[in-house]
């Protein structure tokens, strides 16, 4: 994956000699595309990603660490968290702004899990979108939602479980409003200082 800037305006298709990413690949970008828009605004900020390596996100802690060396480049940390819990816990610390002298003038942050880690996480999502995201952080939950059960005991879907702790929920169609719409849920965040849901199924 490279570090150079790709223009949303871009057709993500096979066959039309333009760049085609996957969904995974698409939330690596997504990352690297708010640093990037960032530093056009004159804003010096990081990244922090945590999430649970469970289906049916467990690609991405693997495409994050293949793109390792270009996180790093734009100031984007991964660490996976032990569970759905404790990830969440670090993205809220990363990106609530709470500590005084900062070098970055704000972290965004992104969270994934599946649906079921979304209902374990109910206490950790309400508490952390009462305390509120910074106003140069903002934080994205990438829900891995599995209608079909294919990976789970259980089917689920996570708006009910994001609309119970006032986080509002944007549902991509396609990889392209993947990037569309998690750069304007980090702008969501930002703004009014909740959290954003992204729901993604396979």
């Amino acid at each position: 994956m490279s570090a150079s800037p790709i223009s949303l305006d871009d057709k993500y298709t096979r066959g039309t000699g333009r760049v085609f990413l996957t969904g995974t690949q698409a939330l690596v970008r997504l990352a690297l595309a708010q640093r990037e828009r960032d530093a056009a605004a004159g804003l010096n900020t990081a990244g922090f990603i945590s999430g649970y390596r469970g289906s049916p996100l467990g690609g991405l802690d693997q495409a994050l660490w293949k793109a390792k060396t270009h996180l790093e480049t734009h100031h984007l940390f991964f660490t996976p968290g032990v569970n759905e819990e404790l990830a969440a816990t670090a993205v809220g610390l990363a990106a609530g702004g709470l500590f005084p002298g900062a070098k970055y003038d704000g972290v965004f942050a992104m969270w994934y899990g599946k649906g079921p880690g979304v209902d374990r996480c109910g206490d950790v999502f309400k508490h952390a979108n009462a305390a509120g995201s910074a106003k140069h952080g903002g934080v994205l939950l990438v829900a891995g939602d599995d209608h079909a059960c294919k990976s789970s005991t259980l089917p689920h879907q996570s708006e009910h479980a994001f609309d119970a702790a006032m986080i509002p929920v944007l549902y991509p169609t396609g990889v392209r409003e993947i990037l569309e719409l998690g750069l304007h849920g980090f702008a969501m965040s930002r703004h009014s200082g909740c959290y954003v849901a992204l729901k993604t199924v396979s």
